[in-house]
């Protein structure tokens, strides 16, 4: 992650942090939505000469209400956390989400989270702040009433969106489409997964087609089975590196042809079979739908379509530069 500094204890706020401009949010995906209210949270900020904070929870606050609904998050945890970083804040508070701590009344919530802790000067919200407190009972109003008590003022931003809403919702109803174009015109980026390379059952390489198969625990909703034109960037090469970047396919599903169960997600680097990237850790992101998993008949029907594949994902990268 970038220079924020990151803290999960209140108590431990650093004293240049301690007046400051923040706002709140679960901020899965950091869509095009969050980024503008950040974006306004930053600008706050320098006119006022203050450091700018963005809250945030860990779990997920349906993790503890709503286990069984089995929600998945777009960009979890660090996921989550290095987008944040990369929007200009300068400081990332990420507090434990607890029943007790969801027992706190939207007052006491506000008083001491960016009254107390933070000292705050300015709360930049979008329009749809509601739902927080016991009972979730606080709103934009409740935000502004208690801003004139303790002395802070209430900078609120308009739904934004280009004919859809801009949500976490609508980017997860895309992703499970794969509709993955749609989803990053709403992310204002490509979807992207980061995990560690494993050894997967090696038919890639095989067929000539060498993957990086990603792990079970990668971060990052998994889209709908398919093939996807993307790019897949080892991270911990050197930004300059033309090695860091790369133009792919990526499989994503139970390889029908096999028989197989497992779902899975693997990326084939274009025109590459001398990578080794067993055990590095890399990030695949989601450009293009090039078409659903199928079941072909033939080891010969596979490669043919897989040509295909590779051809169309050429096509789609050839003019876009990675993000």
């Amino acid at each position: 992650m970038s220079s924020v500094h990151r803290w999960t204890d209140p108590a431990q706020t650093p004293d240049p942090l301690r007046r400051s401009v923040a706002t709140f949010g679960n901020f899965d995906g950091v869509h095009l939505g969050h980024r503008a209210v950040l974006g306004r949270l930053v600008e706050e900020g320098v006119q006022r000469g203050l450091p700018s904070v963005a809250v945030t929870f860990d779990p997920h606050p349906a993790e503890i209400f709503h286990p069984e609904g089995g929600l998945e998050l777009i960009a979890p945890g660090r996921l989550r956390d290095e987008l944040l970083a990369q929007t200009g804040i300068d400081g990332l508070l990420v507090l434990d989400f607890t029943r007790e701590f969801a027992e706190q009344t939207a007052e006491e919530f506000i008083v001491r989270t960016f009254v107390e802790t933070l000292g705050v000067a300015a709360l930049v919200v979008g329009a749809d702040a509601r739902g927080f407190g016991r009972g979730y009972t606080g709103d934009v109003d409740t935000l502004r009433e208690l801003g004139a008590v303790h002395g802070f003022d209430v900078v609120v931003l308009d739904d934004l969106g280009d004919g859809e809403r801009w949500s976490s919702s609508a980017v997860r109803r895309h992703l499970g489409a794969g509709e993955v174009a749609a989803a990053a015109a709403i992310l204002g980026r490509p979807h992207r997964m980061t995990g560690t390379v494993v050894h997967g059952a090696h038919r890639g390489r095989e067929l000539g087609y060498p993957t990086a198969n990603l792990s079970d625990d990668a971060l990052g909703l998994v889209p709908a089975d398919g093939v996807y034109a993307g790019w897949l960037t080892r991270t911990g090469l050197d930004g300059q590196d033309p090695e860091r970047t790369l133009p792919c396919a990526i499989s994503v599903g139970t390889n029908p042809t096999f028989d197989g169960t497992v779902r899975t997600v693997e990326a084939y680097v274009l025109d590459r079979t001398d990578l080794d990237l067993y055990d590095e850790q890399v990030t695949v992101e989601f450009v293009e739908h090039i078409r659903p998993t199928l079941r072909f008949e033939s080891i010969e029907e596979l490669l043919e379509a897989m040509a295909g594949d590779i051809e169309k994902c050429r096509r789609v990268l050839a003019s876009i530069v990675p993000s």
